[in-house]
């Protein structure tokens, strides 16, 4: 197979984080899934803002960072407190969780009401906390600011709400150069299909210092981020686990294909697959669970199991040694992690573009 830019299997303790391309500080951070990729990419992550307990924990853990906010958007962008350092910024990086824009959620019948995820969280309308990610780059003016959200936020009736981002964008000061990609982890050396979207803000006063002459309208380059790394089916992740194999699911396990979604066969669970082989497996979501065949999870092809840890890792370009003792251990919290999170390659290959088109020529 060809050689990919950034390994899918490597480790914490090996790798070589240089530090020297500019600082970043990630929000909605989960347990560092995007701080990884921009680690891998050269950037000096200063620190997180996350709300669940558990995954600030698992942070604090494997990234021993320098400042670590357990508390809500909300709050956060309320301090007047934060280090001078924080206001320096070259990235300002965030995940807001948006689920009820995702294509498999409810979309429409959620927007606007309170939900939470995980126990330790405060009820939140999770439609609201990509304009409270705004306000927090409003205060901080980082030079570059990039937010992560489903592919759906991009469809149908989401579009007033991407208007309503570009306004808020706008009033922030970042109006010049607002770009949203929806970009696939898979066309960029992560071993799974993952389509998200991708906002990325220059701020309006470094925009001046390239300016071009677009349509009568001066702006700043837009960013190419064109990858055409060589797809990794999941062959090459596959990983032998006996120990893991149940067989009181057999039956029901030699019944479906390669591919078969498991509500074919018990009328429920369209997004349990059984993977095929020789192709990219499907996204890793956030509602992983192992302890049961016909709850929702990834079904492995050649073992009558689902995935174990190392290939969660594998999937969601996770150091394998990564420090999952907050979970003790346990695939459902690995699975539920790397479900979560940006995988760390992906964030590497746009944090290296970021770098090499803008921030290397301010």
């Amino acid at each position: 197979m060809k050689e990919h830019k950034y390994k899918y299997e490597w480790k914490l303790k090996e790798a070589n984080f240089t530090k020297d391309k500019g600082n970043v500080f990630s929000c909605f951070a989960c347990g560092g899934g995007s701080t990884m990729g921009y680690k891998l990419a050269g950037f000096d992550v200063l620190g997180c803002n996350e709300i669940d307990p558990k995954m600030i924990e698992a942070y604090k853990v494997n990234h021993n960072p320098k400042y670590a906010y357990l508390e809500s958007i909300q709050t956060f962008k309320l301090r007047k407190d934060l280090p001078e350092e924080l206001y320096n910024l070259d990235i300002l990086d965030g995940s807001p969780p948006c689920s009820s824009f995702s294509m498999a959620g409810n979309r429409e019948k959620d927007w606007g009401k309170e939900k939470k995820f995980r126990e330790g969280q405060a009820e939140q309308v999770l439609d609201n906390l990509f304009f409270d990610f705004i306000d927090l780059a409003k205060e901080l003016q980082p030079k570059v600011v990039v937010a992560e959200n489903v592919s759906g936020l991009m469809m149908g009736s989401a579009k007033d709400y991407v208007k309503r981002i570009y306004e808020e964008f706008k009033n922030a000061g970042y109006q010049l150069r607002i770009e949203p990609y929806l970009l696939d982890a898979s066309k960029m050396g992560v071993p799974q299909k993952r389509k998200r979207v991708f906002f990325i803000a220059l701020r309006n006063d470094l925009a001046d210092n390239f300016m071009e002459q677009v349509d009568m309208f001066q702006v700043a380059p837009k960013l190419e981020l064109n990858f055409n790394e060589p797809e990794i089916p999941f062959k090459y992740i596959s990983q032998k686990d006996k120990e893991f194999e149940n067989k009181e699911w057999i039956d029901l396990w030699l019944k479906m294909k390669e591919g078969d979604s498991l509500e074919k066969f018990v009328g429920y669970g369209f997004n349990t697959i059984k993977i095929i082989n020789d192709k990219v497996m499907p996204t890793i979501a956030g509602t992983q669970r192992i302890n049961s065949f016909k709850s929702a999870g990834l079904i492995h092809p050649t073992q009558c199991r689902k995935l174990n840890n190392k290939e969660f890792c594998l999937g969601g370009t996770y150091p394998i040694d990564y420090d999952f003792s907050v979970g003790k251990g346990n695939a459902n919290f690995t699975g539920y992690m790397i479900g979560m999170s940006v995988p760390p390659v992906m964030t590497a290959q746009i944090a290296s573009r970021i770098y090499e088109q803008w921030l290397s020529k301010i």
